[in-house]
């Protein structure tokens, strides 16, 4: 079965570029594109294409607030980010609103084949220059200690505080104090957020 895929670019090079990559590739099937948020919308009205490449910077509407409502609107689409900006801050924002993947758009053939399957399985896929990108350390990873990263590390495995506490020889209150400093360093609502930020952060 074929991957509908479905561009959003106001740039029709841009999206020429990506079309004359896609065309002939057996395993795809290219359903059109949109030059901004509004007639992306009413396209999906009428199909829905498996994956969608969303640029970031679109004319009418952020492609970061498009991706939230898309992904609200059509749960099944899945969303791969496209963008000439490389800054944590933007991909953080567009996987937040419920991107899968995030490519720049000088991506090779082989980079966007891989970032499309990828996403339509469900996976999350970074290019290699995002990947670098939200490995640079920020701020409040450089405030991490040697302790709060062990009992960081440890939090992604799986373990509650009393393993981790009996692992790591101190107080299951220890434990807990360097719990909430994680939460407040990742500015993190819950354990499951902390992960999926440190992850993304390269910090596990």
């Amino acid at each position: 079965m074929k991957i509908g895929v479905f561009v959003v670019d106001d740039h029709y090079m841009v999206i020429e570029g990506i079309r004359s990559l896609l065309q002939n590739e057996k395993t795809l099937d290219w359903m059109g594109h949109a030059t901004n948020a509004e007639s992306c919308l009413s396209f999906l009205k009428l199909y829905e294409p498996d994956v969608i490449l969303m640029d970031v910077n679109l004319p009418d509407k952020s492609g970061i607030d498009l991706c939230k409502e898309v992904k609200q609107l059509y749960p099944a689409i899945a969303v791969l980010g496209l963008s000439t900006f490389n800054q944590q801050a933007i991909i953080k924002n567009m996987m937040d609103n419920g991107a899968l993947g995030y490519v720049l758009k000088n991506a090779t053939k082989e980079e966007l084949m891989e970032a499309i399957i990828s996403v339509q399985k469900g996976k999350v896929y970074y290019s290699l220059e995002v990947l670098n990108s939200l490995r640079k350390p920020t701020p409040n990873q450089l405030l991490i200690t040697r302790r709060e990263k062990e009992v960081l590390l440890l939090i992604a495995e799986g373990l509650t505080n009393a393993e981790i506490s009996e692992k790591l020889f101190i107080s299951i209150p220890t434990v807990n104090t360097h719990r909430k400093s994680l939460l407040e360093k990742f500015e993190a609502k819950n354990t499951a957020m902390l992960i999926s930020k440190a992850t993304k952060l390269g910090s596990v």
